[in-house]
């Protein structure tokens, strides 16, 4: 027996299962700490489907008072609303976590129509969140989405095509370009990704040259240029399920388009990240993406910008970075665009004063963030 506030227990009893005695007490300290509550919650889409999600309220939540709120998303997930989550800080999307931190999460059931990947989740998610807001409880200028894989594809898409209702978003490991990937392959385990994408969780149906159409009005990167939710992603660069190049495609796209984006590429990592400290700072950089965009804390400090001139003729550059174990390139296309932090080619090796160096991409105003 469990619930979301409730460790697992086993219970033994006999046929009729009358008198059922606890023989099992895990997670003793549970009781220590604040802790937050679950509930089921229905609502109708605007195409009259009756749907249902999750809601989590955060510990200590106060009746009365409006919540920032996370939406985590993938297919079907009300189904559990009552299981106990145990917070870890290597578990990224863990709902404990942000529960902790004050946020509502929301896990809504999204029903898939043939051919309409993308615009079925806009229809489910943008259902749910607006019934949270009205039950009073959601700040409905302070909404999040994240989701992996299947998650990312559908956070990615709304990201790129909705306005007004989300104010950021965080997408691991999406497909954003149902026309490139589709002849494709999940690398991993073999799998063409022709199949994957007609008959799998794209639920496209149809050849991509029956229908190219349907393909681009359902692919993130087509809606780039106009996004407006700020938006971070996360890749491995030895993915094989969905190769990393689909987060690369949308984050330059949007780039260009001088939208806010920022990817996060971790090397050596697979489709989900294996890693201990790489799992640990993508959740703190996931918590960072949100405090500053739903709670308003400042943004995260960078080191200085460094001059057109010193990086635009592509020559080496060397940068002191006392007690760093790790840095990244970044770049901007102006003074007012967000803060990125992009892996780009060869990471600069480090010398044993302390010191990295390398050759810079060809780039103007280019920045360094050392993790």
């Amino acid at each position: 027996a469990q619930d979301f506030d409730d460790s697992p227990d086993i219970f033994v009893a006999g046929p009729d299962l009358s008198d059922a005695r606890q023989v099992t007490e895990t997670n003793p300290f549970h009781g220590d700490y604040a802790w937050g509550h679950s509930e089921l919650i229905e609502y109708t889409t605007d195409r009259g489907r009756r749907m249902q999600g999750a809601l989590y309220y955060p510990a200590g939540y106060e009746p009365g008072r409006q919540y920032p709120m996370i939406v985590y998303n993938y297919e079907l997930l009300s189904q559990n609303v009552h299981r106990y989550v145990a917070p870890s800080e290597r578990s990224y999307y863990n709902t404990a976590v942000f529960m902790s931190q004050g946020y509502l999460v929301l896990q809504p059931d999204i029903v898939f129509r043939p051919k309409q990947p993308g615009w079925s989740v806009v229809e489910c998610v943008t259902a749910a969140v607006a019934r949270v807001i009205e039950m009073g409880v959601a700040d409905p200028d302070r909404v999040g989405m994240v989701g992996h894989s299947m998650g990312g594809f559908n956070t990615s898409f709304v990201a790129t095509h909705t306005h007004g209702v989300f104010a950021a978003a965080v997408a691991g490991a999406p497909i954003t370009d149902l026309v490139s990937y589709y002849g494709d392959h999940h690398w991993g385990s073999g799998i063409a990704e022709t199949d994957h994408i007609e008959t799998g969780q794209e639920r496209m149906e149809v050849a991509l040259y029956e229908d190219l159409q349907a393909y681009i009005d359902n692919s993130a990167v087509y809606g780039a240029h106009d996004m407006t939710v700020p938006l971070l992603l996360e890749a491995g660069d030895e993915d094989g399920i969905i190769a990393w190049y689909q987060s690369i495609m949308l984050y330059n796209i949007a780039r260009r388009a001088k939208r806010n984006v920022v990817m996060l590429g971790y090397l050596g990592e697979d489709h989900g990240l294996r890693k201990k400290e790489n799992q640990k700072d993508y959740q703190r950089r996931i918590l960072e993406w949100f405090g500053h965009y739903l709670k308003g804390k400042p943004p995260l400090a960078v080191a200085p910008q460094l001059s057109p001139g010193a990086a635009g003729d592509g020559s080496s550059v060397t940068v002191r970075a006392p007690g760093a174990t790790a840095c990244e390139l970044i770049y901007s296309y102006g003074p007012d665009a967000a803060v990125d932090r992009c892996w780009f080619g060869q990471p600069l090796r480090k010398t044993a004063e302390g010191v990295f160096a390398g050759l810079l991409p060809e780039r103007t105003g280019l920045e360094i963030w050392y993790l």
